[in-house]
């Protein structure tokens, strides 16, 4: 069930009404109410990997219980571990097992039919790799003391598959957003209106605006021997905007849709190719990722070595993000994205070569408009890997941008509207201090004109709606 089609508004609307039905002082039945439709959100896409999303949830809720009773290290890390590798190895199951396997084979030359390993080759779970993250730094933060664990079965279950945000994040904390299930939820008319409109918002950056992009996208990424060098820098700005605005747009009806029932999720975006730096884009691109990363990866791997230095921060980074692009998924294309922002993070964060202070530092005092441009230049660049089908395909099209090859076919391309991203990006500039363009447009803008403008969004949307365009991170 796509957040862009209207199987999805109707069932919104549906656990909405009966949500606050049930009333404020019927915590419990609202959180069953919520479990249930969670359940059947994520099992509509497939009822066969619901079982993985419930045996996940058990595993992480009975390691915290136990972990809390537990005395002896030794038995803590027992537990700790168990839970870990019991989450990494469903992510290398079911996501990673025919990459590795195609891999090995291609690099010793093995021959390999398609029954050769039937039983593992599998489609991925949709949202696994966002809940399973989300129940593992659950266990880890009990082993670490951050957080009690939670006697509460049904909080738990909750916390795991709130449907708002299951399958494609934000990536929840336990200590944020577990606390909100354990409390009551009152009714606040404002809160709904500015989920709603926050929910329109992100329709208006999927729909007229990603799914737009992503029509030019394809046609040059589909052929990108048949286009020049414009051309393919066309493509790939118009893609940086296409994920940008597909992701964002996710995050904006999930988070707006939680407003409804009366949670708060993490914010997720702050208008990232405003950085001036990579590092900075990174602490505005997906944040509850880049953070969920620092605190269980590089944190841990610089500060288990006995003298930091550069090289192991510099080798943390990597790793780090070695990491990131594979959590994007089994590609070489993937873990290219990853390596190359490593890459440049070493080269903005770490001091080698006795040179004074950072790259990065540097960069904040340079005029915007060149570290906007490094920062832009440079993410595109990586965002090529990540939308190629392959690394071969990526060297390509790199190949054809820095050789300044020729174009042929400009005017088919340029013809693709426009007005909608520049319209987005004007209202995303002009409200810098607000979580969304929507938000305060209530103190801003009479309601004759507000109500003309919500109706002419929703109209647009229901007209270039295309309920089969699921968003890009739906397949991480």
């Amino acid at each position: 069930m796509l957040f862009n089609s209207f199987d999805f508004g109707f069932f919104l609307v549906l656990v909405y009404v009966i949500y606050w039905t049930i009333g404020t002082r019927r915590r419990n039945n609202q959180n069953v109410l919520l479990l249930i439709s969670s359940y059947i959100f994520y099992g509509l896409w497939d009822w066969r990997f619901l079982s993985l999303l419930i045996a996940s949830s058990l595993v992480d809720y009975f390691a915290g219980r136990l972990l809390q009773r537990a005395t002896s290290n030794s038995i803590r890390k027992l537990l700790l571990w168990s839970s870990v590798l019991w989450n990494l190895g469903v992510l290398v199951t079911f996501k990673y097992f025919d990459f590795f396997v195609t891999s090995f084979a291609d690099l010793f030359a093995i021959s390999l039919t398609e029954n050769t390993y039937t039983i593992w080759n599998v489609i991925v779970p949709v949202g696994l790799s966002f809940y399973t993250f989300q129940t593992m730094s659950y266990t880890i933060d009990v082993y670490r003391k951050k957080i009690t664990p939670t006697k509460n079965l049904i909080e738990f279950l909750c916390f795991v598959s709130f449907f708002p945000q299951l399958v494609a994040g934000p990536i929840e904390r336990a200590k944020k957003l577990l606390p909100q299930f354990e409390k009551e939820r009152s009714f606040n008319l404002q809160t709904s209106k500015e989920g709603l409109r926050q929910i329109l918002w992100g329709l208006f950056k999927k729909i007229l605006v990603a799914d737009k992009l992503g029509i030019a996208v394809s046609i040059v990424f589909s052929n990108p021997e048949g286009y020049g060098s414009l051309m393919l820098i066309f493509a790939a700005v118009l893609f940086c905007f296409q994920v940008y605005c597909d992701f964002s747009g996710y995050t904006d009806i999930a988070i707006g849709t939680a407003k409804l029932f009366g949670f708060r999720l993490s914010k997720n975006f702050s208008l990232p190719y405003l950085s001036k730096s990579i590092t900075e884009l990174w602490q505005r691109w997906h944040i509850t990722l880049t953070q969920w990363f620092t605190d269980y990866v590089y944190a841990p791997f610089v500060k288990s070595a006995k003298h930091i230095t550069n090289s192991i921060r510099a080798i943390g980074l990597l790793v780090t993000m070695f990491l990131v692009g594979l959590w994007h998924g089994a590609n070489w294309t993937f873990i290219a994205f990853g390596v190359f922002n490593g890459c440049v993070l070493v080269f903005e964060r770490v001091p080698f070569f006795k040179r004074k202070g950072t790259v990065r530092k540097k960069l904040q005092k340079v005029p915007r408009i060149f570290s906007l441009g490094y920062v832009f230049i440079m993410f595109t660049i990586s965002a090529v890997f990540f939308r190629a089908e392959t690394i071969g395909q990526a060297w390509t099209i790199l190949k054809r941008i820095f050789t300044i090859t020729p174009d042929t076919a400009i005017s088919s391309l340029i013809g693709i509207k426009l007005f909608y991203l520049v319209l987005m990006l004007i209202a995303e500039m002009l409200t810098q201090k607000w979580d969304f363009p929507l938000q305060k447009i209530e103190l801003k803008i009479p309601k004759p004109v507000r109500w003309a403008l919500y109706y002419v969004l929703i109209v647009l949307i229901i007209r270039y709606a295309e309920p089969k365009e699921a968003f890009i991170y739906f397949q991480f």
